[in-house]
């Protein structure tokens, strides 16, 4: 009996993967079809909250709608007009900062030379070029850009997603099995799912301004577009701000020095450490963190999966599966995995 136990508990497991290697397949195929609606669902979220403020105060629901949409569509297009300006304007300048970024090395490879440490400038111009070090940056903006294409229809789908949000945890009540036994965990999903993006929406906000207002200060060049780029890549905990803060310090070492660069990534630095470690935890509280392992393979598996989108989506995402397994007692096991360590000492306890 333990031996067929065994095998069939093989089996199971040998299934269940298959079955994941069919699912992740078809979405990878389907990326271009899932994409616009994952940044759909994602931006209804955010915006869901807003309704609902909006109809206490006994605004109708379609003026609250068309507001919040209006709302979006001037931030997304200003965002947009302004990454695509910044992009253009930068591309052009790349080989005048490559020419500057030569002639630093040349100096440098001939202070080395006098040390007898032999180095050509051209290896270290292919290793530090600066057009690498932006190239994540303009690639996952692009990425952006490109989705953002499908604008209409994103619209039109966060549209009646914010209509049908009311209904939903209703319909979802009904269509389980014993909806008394799943009411509470469905209610504290949709509740910690709305509340983590909202904050993280509203923080993300604040680290892209601080930043743009820092590197103003500077005199760095496209400082709102890589306030942008802040913004974008706080939904990445951890490595996302230092992603975000390559592109600027490259290009502060080439325009202003490199103790100004120095001070940037400084700025960058303490930014990050007030926004994580003080702002960000007061707000969302413990027990709602990744492991920094998690977080990183996570960042590959839905860039992979989804492309630069996935990227800046891949934390929300497996925040939104780590929320929904914290809620089952069959996938608590898993969300613990996927856990922090404050998190491993005082695992959240699901409600029934």
């Amino acid at each position: 009996m333990g031996l067929i136990e065994k095998s069939s508990g093989a089996a199971k497991i040998l299934i269940v993967t298959a079955a994941l290697f069919v699912v992740f397949a078809g979405i990878k195929t389907a990326a271009n079809i899932l994409v616009p609606f994952l940044l759909s669902v994602f931006i209804a979220i955010i915006c869901n909250p807003l309704i609902a403020r909006a109809s206490r105060y006994k605004v109708p629901k379609v003026l609250a709608v068309l507001l919040v949409i209006a709302l979006f569509v001037v931030i997304a297009l200003s965002l947009a007009g302004l990454v695509g300006k910044s992009l253009t304007e930068l591309s052009l300048l790349l080989p005048e900062y490559r020419e500057q970024l030569k002639d630093q090395f040349v100096w440098l490879t001939e202070r080395l030379a006098e040390k007898n440490i032999i180095i050509s400038p051209a290896l270290l111009i292919e290793y530090f070029d600066p057009a690498a070090a932006m190239g994540l940056a303009a690639d996952m903006l692009s990425g952006l850009g490109s989705v953002m294409a499908n604008l209409f229809l994103i619209i039109l789908t966060v549209i009646f997603m914010l209509f049908e949000a009311s209904t939903l945890p209703k319909k979802l009540h009904f269509a389980l099995a014993d909806p008394d036994m799943r009411l509470k965990q469905i209610d504290r999903f949709l509740v910690s799912v709305n509340n983590y993006l909202a904050i993280k929406t509203l923080v993300s906000i604040a680290t892209g301004i601080t930043v743009s207002l820092m590197l103003w200060a500077f005199g760095l060049e496209f400082f709102l577009l890589w306030g942008v780029l802040a913004f974008l890549l706080n939904y990445i905990p951890n490595i996302g701000s230092i992603i975000a803060a390559v592109p600027p310090m490259s290009l502060a070492v080439l325009q202003l020095g490199v103790p100004e660069a120095g001070l940037i990534g400084l700025g960058y630095f303490v930014i990050n450490i007030v926004m994580g470690n003080i702002v960000e935890p007061r707000y969302l509280g413990k027990g709602l963190g990744l492991s920094t392992l998690v977080i990183f393979l996570s960042l590959i598996f839905w860039g992979w999966l989804l492309g630069s989108v996935g990227m800046l989506l891949s934390v929300p995402l497996t925040m939104i599966i780590k929320i929904g397994l914290e809620n089952s007692e069959e996938g608590r096991w898993f969300a613990i995995l996927l856990s922090g360590e404050d998190d491993i000492k005082e695992p959240n306890k699901v409600e029934i």
